[in-house]
This record gives structure tokens, C-alpha cells and sequence, in this order.
């Protein structure tokens, strides 16, 4: 029986999040998984991956192979490179720290006076002006 570390979808249509599990290699993609070893979400920013280092070693160890995605996730954790034994990678990014957001009605800002000018005043000003060119004309 081979055995493969593969993903386990789970969430919403637009927002999956995975587990990471070991299973049967023929069993279906959200399948009957033997053991749980992490998760995956994809969609935080930055994404986040928590692994059981330990127990994707013994599994390792002892023969299961990791899809492609499972395998990037696990260059970028550490986890493959340590089996491998190869050096480590970089350590992955941390969040940033959000940026103040500058405030809008402080005493250093303008009156927040609309730049552009209506349309509307733009068309009675046309209009005035033309009636009274007309007008001087006339005269």
C-alpha cells in the first residue's frame, strides 16, 4: 500500500483552507485520512502553514511520499530539508505591522474643498456667458 502526504481540502468555494494528511494513496482527495499532520491556509496574508515536524519526519521515514503542493509547503516550513539534510531555508516572513493610516480633518489638512467643479455650474456658466455675448452684440 503506498502512502501519500497529501492536501485536504476544506471551507467555502472561495475561501479553502487545508489540512495536511497522510492517506492511502488511493483514496479520494477529502477522503479517509489515516493521520492529520498540519494545516494550510492560503488565503491569510501571509498565508499560514503549521506543521508537526515530528510526525512528518516518522512519516517520511518510513516511505510516504508528499504531492507537489505538500512538498513546497514543506521546502518552504523546513521540514523536507531537514529529512533531506540539507541547510536550512531562510525563516519564513512574519506579518507586518500595520502602517497608521493618515488621518483626514486634521488642522495641517485643507477645508477637504472639492477640487474639480460640477458639472452643472459649468453649463449655466456657459450659458450666461453666451447670452450675455449675445446680448453685447446686439448693442
Amino acid at each position: 500500500m503506498a502512502v501519500k502526504i497529501k492536501l485536504k481540502r476544506l471551507g467555502k468555494i472561495r475561501s479553502p483552507h487545508y489540512r495536511i494528511i497522510v492517506a492511502d494513496s488511493r483514496t479520494r482527495r477529502d477522503g479517509r485520512a489515516i493521520e492529520e499532520i498540519g494545516k494550510y491556509h492560503p488565503t491569510y496574508n501571509p498565508s499560514v502553514m503549521e506543521v508537526d515536524a515530528e510526525r512528518v519526519a516518522y512519516w517520511l521515514g518510513v516511505g510516504a511520499q508528499p504531492t507537489e503542493p505538500v512538498m513546497a509547503i514543506l521546502k518552504k516550513t523546513g521540514d523536507w530539508q531537514k529529512f533531506k539534510g540539507e541547510p536550512a531555508p531562510a525563516p519564513l516572513l512574519q506579518p507586518a505591522e500595520k502602517a497608521e493610516r493618515p488621518s483626514f480633518g486634521g488642522e495641517d489638512e485643507g477645508k477637504g474643498e472639492a477640487i474639480t467643479q460640477k458639472k452643472k455650474a459649468e453649463k449655466k456658466d456657459e450659458a450666461a456667458a453666451e447670452s450675455s455675448s449675445s446680448a453685447s452684440t446686439e448693442a
